[in-house]
């Protein structure tokens, strides 16, 4: 059986939550830790940039008037608002044989742990090898790329990747329950017309796990479906630790010098 590592954090803040997944793909991708599945939350809500969006995307003014915090994502894609929802990272080496090929090969092998994990909730998902390129607004739940979760032809689960040659980071953001359109409220719109179109289509194409359910499901429900759906399909052991002192060192050091820099926040 493979050997994994689980942590399982307490909700924090955006910039901290980045650094400490930084810190850990640096651990692993060196060998210095196993590969990661990490799961947590967020407080307050955040809004998170992918690594290459640009930060015009966002009205700052109205996110911070609703008390959302903004971070840049390490990772690529579209803007995610992280308030009612688990989002879990997973990283590897990227010598570890699902971490092989491409960023498209690396999330179907994924979506299958997950659509798994879903299974066991009584819930019926799938991961497409398609990608809708019809919608190009700065969100992520608009539209599903390829091996997404989608339910019923609407997207459950966001997700984002980051490789470089040691290994990857794989962020995937699940929404529990509530309004997933009011990230509108803090995105950047010519006029209320266009943010009121964004928000219907954001409605139209996504879908919370409750919603899918038809029933509330809690946060700690869905942790232990997704750890159980990890372990099934991949045939891992996990190992529940704590971040090693130099990875709680270099996430302190991180929080501080980038995810809380807006040098960082605004770079594009």
């Amino acid at each position: 059986m493979r050997q994994w590592r689980l942590i399982d954090d307490c909700p924090a803040i955006g910039a901290y939550n980045m650094a400490v997944d930084e810190a850990i793909f640096e651990s692993v991708s060196s060998g210095a830790a196993l590969p990661t599945l990490r799961i947590y939350a967020w407080n307050p809500p955040c809004l998170s940039l992918g690594y290459g969006q640009k930060s015009s995307d966002v009205d700052f003014a109205r996110a911070a008037s609703l008390g959302w915090d903004v971070v840049r994502r390490p990772t690529g894609g579209r803007a995610i608002l992280h308030t009612g929802e688990l989002t879990y990272s997973l990283t590897l080496p990227a010598d570890d044989d699902l971490a092989s090929g491409t960023v498209v090969d690396s999330y179907r092998r994924i979506s299958a742990a997950l659509v798994s994990g879903f299974s066991l909730l009584g819930l019926t998902s799938q991961a497409d090898r398609r990608a809708e390129r019809s919608v190009s607004g700065p969100v992520c739940f608009e539209t599903p790329s390829h091996y997404e979760i989608t339910v019923e032809g609407r997207k459950l689960v966001g997700s984002a990747q980051l490789r470089r040659h040691a290994g990857i980071l794989q962020h995937g953001s699940i929404p529990l329950t509530g309004d997933l359109s009011r990230i509108c409220d803090a995105l950047a719109y010519p006029d209320d017309l266009s943010r009121e179109s964004a928000k219907f289509h954001v409605h139209a194409r996504a879908i919370t796990l409750s919603e899918a359910l038809n029933r509330p499901i809690s946060w700690r429900t869905l942790a232990a479906a997704l750890i159980q759906g990890f372990s099934q399909t991949f045939d891992v052991t996990f190992s529940p630790e704590s971040l090693t002192p130099i990875e709680q060192s270099r996430a302190a050091h991180l929080t501080t010098d980038i995810y809380t820099n807006p040098h960082w926040t605004r770079r594009r």
